[in-house]
């Protein structure tokens, strides 16, 4: 019998639990489809709970040196050119939240996590490990992998992500949600971009359904830059390359200056977003989801690896609160988290629809609103998000920074 979890999948989500646990004493296996350990993608966003949930998994130092902590959020009106409105990340919110804000090349947090497993005794690391299902008997439950190979355990959490095999069994809810939002992906090198443009912030420039997103990575090697078109695809494709003229479409009726960044851009790949209606059960006794098997988001409020990290947190928490009771655990571990991230969820398709893509008195209502606010009410707007760990205070960041 063994007394490992295994875990499917070996994103940013799946190391992070296997860290979590093995922090907590927990054995684990990560099993891992593709034919080496990796993440496709450039930029992620940190909020302070990102940072929060590093420090919980023990990787808060080695996270801290590969970000690049920018001064500001900034809004532009992507039609006039002119600024909407700035969040200041500056020591007024690091004091409110215990943490910055920062960015980082996504190929790079994977790596943080990546180390530590590799580095930890209790973690297991397979690749070539696709699993296709799961099989429980009695006090133990299989992975089922696509060559029909079983990998036994305690307990089973589905990282496997947005097309999650592990959720396709436990509930049987279909395809996900097709927004009709077309994703364009880059980075150009921080000499490419436009000199005027080389802002220390996370800019948005936000237009009748488009909008514009970059800001630096890599310690200022180069930009992150994410173009996305309501164009209302219809189908789910992830990754696939395209045209510098086929970006350029959507964008035509933005201002020069926002143009001007598209212009940059070099090798695109497209993604159409996809998510999911949040749901109350992730759970099917020893068998749990976590990230975006469990509460796939859209991208607006880029808290997709956030909420899965804090996923991770929940679980060790609660492995560690209950190790021979297992189904006990996860029920508790998901009770713990399936409000927070429903919220997200919604609110993220909320933001892209009032904030991202409005047109019109829409976007100048937005304008108004966004720029009567203060610092003090922006802080205010997002403490509920960032002010956690995502154990809801059973944990609270001040306890795990020391503060």
């Amino acid at each position: 019998m063994s007394d490992r979890i295994v875990i499917a999948g070996g994103g940013i989500g799946g190391l992070a639990a296997a860290i979590g646990l093995a922090n907590k004493g927990i054995a684990s296996v990560v099993l891992e489809r593709a034919s080496a350990f990796g993440e496709i993608g450039a930029g992620i966003q940190l909020g302070p709970n990102a940072f929060h949930a590093f420090d919980y998994l023990g990787v808060g130092d080695r996270a801290r040196q590969m970000a690049v902590y920018i001064d500001n959020l900034r809004l532009m009106d992507a039609i006039s050119g002119d600024e909407i409105t700035r969040i200041s990340l500056g020591d007024d919110f690091r004091t409110r939240f215990g943490n910055p804000y920062a960015v980082v090349h996504r190929g790079e947090l994977h790596r943080v996590f990546l180390d530590a497993c590799q580095a930890h005794p209790l973690v297991e690391l397979r690749t070539r490990s696709g699993v296709a299902g799961y099989e429980k008997a009695g006090e133990q439950v299989a992975a089922v992998l696509e060559d029909n190979t079983r990998i036994e355990g305690r307990a089973l959490i589905g990282a496997d992500g947005l097309w999650s095999k592990v959720r396709a069994q436990m509930l049987g809810d279909g395809a996900p949600r097709v927004s009709g939002h077309t994703t364009y992906r880059s980075v150009i090198p921080v000499e490419d971009m436009p000199e005027e443009l080389r802002w220390n912030a996370a800019t948005l420039w936000a237009g009748p359904k488009c909008h514009i997103v970059h800001y630096p990575l890599s310690g200022w090697k180069m930009f992150n830059l994410v173009v996305t078109y309501h164009n209302h695809a219809a189908e789910p494709v992830a990754g696939k390359a395209v045209s510098h003229d086929e970006v350029r479409k959507g964008f035509e009726h933005v201002s020069p200056l926002a143009r001007s960044v598209i212009d940059k851009g070099q090798d695109w790949k497209l993604w159409v977003l996809c998510d999911r209606d949040p749901v109350m059960n992730w759970t099917d006794d020893t068998v749990a989801l976590l990230g975006d098997a469990a509460h796939p988001m859209l991208q607006y409020m880029a808290q997709g690896a956030c909420m899965a990290m804090e996923d991770a947190v929940a679980l060790a928490e609660e492995m560690a609160a209950q190790p021979q009771a297992p189904a006990a655990a996860l029920l508790a571990y998901q009770n713990r988290r399936r409000l927070r991230t429903a919220r997200v969820q919604l609110q993220s398709r909320a933001v892209g629809e009032h904030i991202y893509h409005p047109d019109g008195a829409h976007a100048a209502l937005r304008n108004a609103v966004m720029q009567a606010r203060g610092p003090q009410e922006w802080h205010d707007q997002v403490a509920w998000l960032y002010g956690s760990t995502g154990l809801e205070g059973a944990v609270s960041f001040e306890t795990r920074a020391g503060r």
